[in-house]
């Protein structure tokens, strides 16, 4: 059975889904995703931060990328490592990320 290749945008579109409990923003636009790596095969070791260090929610949110990432068809793995070295500010939301008016 061949098994699809993964690419680091394939994660970022899947971990869209995922919002930021108190901001209900996407974790993507967030810009709480630092890196992807993918040197390992079917492993996904996904580098990110919560908006503040001391977040009440950052155990659920590395556990929800953990397992949307293993969700996906080629991936065995996610490792998730929270980081607060860059912290994270305003500055990192993408447009998508900021408020409508």
């Amino acid at each position: 059975m061949l098994v699809p290749e993964v690419t680091e945008q394939d994660i970022r579109n899947a971990l869209r889904e995922i919002e930021d409990p108190e901001m209900g923003t996407s974790i993507i636009d967030l810009g709480l995703v630092y890196e992807i790596d993918m040197t390992e095969p079917a492993v996904a070791k996904i580098k990110m931060t919560t908006t503040t260090r001391f977040c009440p929610a950052s155990g659920y949110i590395a556990d929800a990328v953990r397992q949307r990432v293993e969700d996906i068809d080629g991936i065995s793995r996610a490792v998730v490592d929270l980081v607060y070295e860059p912290a994270w500010s305003p500055d990192m939301v993408s447009l998508f990320g900021l408020p409508r008016t």
